[in-house]
């Protein structure tokens, strides 16, 4: 991968986007997209009655599911798939998509954050 063609800084750690740089652009991953949700903190600061706790589920869950609907034709444009219909609770989504489409999904305004999907095993103790 060309200089250029790095992934945004800001929304990819080095690491991943070391591991990334060793791959074709046309290479599949999977990734874990952390969407761009709406005054999120603002939403679950503070102590709620039940209403206003499902008010804000409810706001969290139409703000996620608008930034997916802005990164749709990112995944369709880089041959990508949605590993779930929806975004979760937190505005994360399970994608597998190239290596271009990373870097794309990394300059969208809708997207706060592309994680590497990683397996995760058990420590061994000696």
């Amino acid at each position: 991968m060309h200089k250029h063609d790095a992934p945004n800084p800001n929304k990819v750690s080095p690491e991943f986007a070391s591991r990334l740089s060793n791959l074709e652009p046309q290479q599949k991953v999977r990734v874990i997209v952390l969407l761009q949700v709406q005054d999120a903190e603002n939403l679950t600061n503070k102590r709620q009655s039940r209403n206003e706790r499902q008010a804000a589920i409810k706001a969290m869950r139409e703000s996620a599911e608008q930034a997916l609907g802005n990164i749709v034709e990112i995944i369709q444009k880089f041959d990508g798939q949605q590993l779930s219909e929806h975004a979760d609770l937190l505005g994360s989504i399970l994608i597998e998509i190239t290596v271009a489409g990373v870097n794309a999904l990394a300059e969208s305004k809708a997207v706060k954050a592309v994680i590497e999907d990683q397996s995760i095993y058990p420590i061994h103790s000696f």
